[in-house]
């Protein structure tokens, strides 16, 4: 507390070694990061919040890390980032929001942020406990969470026990090549979100959004999201346990495109005994942007299921920062056509020093 201020403050740093294999895979050392800062005080009758959420993830390159079947956004503004996750922007979040109790068990509120995250899909991969540890992104990050980076946002919302409806106008642009800075567009896109929480350890939510042009490199492409997801929480023996189950599905349409391409996931951590992390992820997407435009395999839908587990050995403390040890393995499951690019089963590695605060 500072006066009538609560604060608070997290984050990780992960030194990473990647490599991926087969004919299409790289490897590379690089850092991921992501500082939060929170602030929250009594305003009137409800309260007021302002947040902050950074990330030095720019310094690894616009091209991001090597990840095998990962798509999505540019890293030059004129071809798509193929086999490799985008690096984040430095500005993450920037946003307020307030917040008035409405009888015993209810309450209606405010946000907005620039950049912020709109009221669409389940809490994004590097916030909830059960994908935060592992420091791979998921394939279904453009499927289910890709918005939780927006310049430009506006929700308005309510909450009645355990049941909570917002709804977002916000730029649906995706963020471009350029990471440092802060971009500035019309609201052209919307999302609604229906959360229920019937009990301390379930949260679920379902989710539409109507995204217009959030590719920059196909701006007549419009998006028309659908998410519905369920997380569990418990409290072990050996230490906390989560495990999510989501799903989504992008609707494409534009001149000479409609499609529909769905993706899910199940992912899990489990703490035990506050030094050792165990985590995996099993999941499938529907994608369509493995190759460029022009080859014979342009366009061409393909199922790709990955499965990756992991495990970090927590190993000393230094004030409030944790650090840990861990290495992950993964393995990709796709068609045979694909074996001549990509290799039978190729194989993700990542070996990585962990700083959580």
């Amino acid at each position: 507390m500072r006066g009538d201020w609560m604060l608070m403050a997290h984050g990780f740093v992960n030194g990473i070694y990647d490599r991926q294999s087969g004919p299409r895979g790289d490897e590379k050392w690089f850092t991921e990061s992501m500082a939060m800062l929170m602030a929250q005080r009594p305003l009137g009758q409800g309260k007021f919040g302002l947040r902050a959420m950074l990330s030095l993830d720019p310094t690894m390159g616009k091209s991001g890390y090597p990840l095998l079947f990962e798509t999505g956004e540019t890293a030059n503004g004129t071809t798509p980032l193929v086999d490799r996750q985008h690096p984040h922007d430095a500005f993450m979040e920037l946003s307020a929001s307030y917040s008035l109790p409405v009888g015993r068990d209810s309450a209606v509120f405010v946000y907005g942020g620039l950049p912020g995250e709109p009221a669409l899909g389940p809490s994004a991969f590097m916030h909830r406990f059960s994908g935060m540890r592992n420091p791979e992104a998921p394939l279904t990050h453009h499927w289910l969470d890709s918005t939780h980076i927006t310049f430009g946002v506006l929700t308005l919302g309510g909450s009645s026990g355990p049941w909570k409806f917002e709804a977002s106008s916000f730029n649906g642009r995706e963020p471009d090549q350029n990471r440092w800075d802060i971009e500035t567009r019309e609201f052209d896109s919307w999302s609604t979100r229906l959360s229920f929480n019937p009990t301390a350890a379930w949260s679920m939510q379902v989710s539409y959004g109507d995204l217009k042009s959030p590719e920059q490199l196909e701006p007549d492409v419009r998006v028309r999201r659908l998410t519905a997801s369920a997380t569990y929480q418990a409290e072990t023996a050996a230490g906390p346990w989560q495990t999510t189950l989501a799903w989504g599905q992008n609707h494409r349409s534009g001149p000479d495109v409609s499609e529909r391409l769905p993706g899910w996931l199940v992912e899990s951590t489990l703490v035990l005994h506050d030094k050792h992390t165990l985590f995996g992820r099993f999941e499938q997407v529907l994608n369509n942007e493995l190759f460029e435009a022009g080859g014979p395999l342009a366009g061409e839908s393909f199922r790709i299921r990955k499965l990756s587990v992991g495990y970090i050995q927590d190993f000393a403390r230094t004030g409030d920062v944790r650090w840990g040890l861990g290495a992950l393995v993964g393995r990709a499951f796709a068609p045979s056509a694909l074996d001549p690019h990509y290799g039978k089963h190729p194989t993700s590695t990542m070996v990585f020093l962990q700083g959580r605060m």
